[in-house]
């Protein structure tokens, strides 16, 4: 199998910049009416990655898209697909999107061997993510961190989009960029849920290095607009 070029090298600019944001729109907002549409129109206003929530309605309590669906949507990108397996059984399935993911991310809570299903993940060609749901002690993930190219902090309890962002979260987020520092590691720090200007400037300054945002994007008047407020936020 071919590797898939990382993330940074899809990317048309440094993401390490201190002035810039990933932004990495949440396709489950988008108008699934019109999905080409939708796609195309994010990416010309500026998306970096476009982000897919799969759930299975047993890890979360809801379900939404699985891998036809992830792949119809690869097929209309020019910009790295970033997946997320809100699933039971991420080691079962993560196999069934690597052929169209760049990042796809697993949760610690998950019914697997995260260490396992992480370095299979880069096995198969992929960047290998980890998340943590708000409840989750940034503990249960600090051993893990060389395991990984992106760590996912959620900032709302994870199944439904449009929720409310939780403070307390930034806590893990800023604890996370402590331990990257200390151990030079080179993950990038991603969060997921209730994502608008003004969050996004709460998670820039905690350490932030992608911001998935669904309804302040999709949903708003101004599409570029919105993008370029949540990219210079703070």
């Amino acid at each position: 199998m071919q590797r898939k070029r990382s993330i940074a090298d899809c990317l048309s600019y440094d993401y390490s910049s201190a002035l810039m944001s990933i932004i990495a729109p949440s396709v489950l907002a988008a108008d699934w009416g019109n999905l080409a549409h939708e796609i195309a129109k994010v990416q010309d206003t500026g998306a970096d990655w476009l982000h897919l929530d799969v759930m299975d309605g047993h890890f979360v309590d809801n379900i939404s898209f699985g891998p036809a669906f992830v792949q119809t949507v690869a097929r209309a990108s020019r910009v790295p697909i970033d997946v997320h397996l809100m699933i039971s059984r991420p080691d079962h399935y993560f196999s069934r999107f690597t052929d169209c993911a760049h990042t796809i991310t697993v949760h610690v809570e998950a019914e697997h061997d995260p260490a396992a299903t992480l370095r299979a993940i880069r096995e198969a060609g992929c960047q290998a993510g980890l998340a943590l749901n708000p409840p989750t002690k940034f503990e249960s993930v600090a051993p893990l961190l060389p395991l990984v190219d992106l760590l996912l902090v959620m900032t709302v309890n994870p199944g439904f989009g449009g929720q409310s962002f939780i403070p307390d979260t930034m806590s893990k987020v800023a604890a996370a960029v402590e331990v990257r520092k200390k151990q030079g590691l080179q993950f990038l720090i991603e969060v997921d849920g209730g994502i608008e200007p003004q969050t996004a400037a709460v998670a820039r300054a905690a350490g932030a290095d992608v911001l998935v945002a669904g309804t302040s994007i999709f949903r708003a008047p101004d599409m570029q607009a919105a993008m370029a407020s949540l990219r210079h936020a703070g």
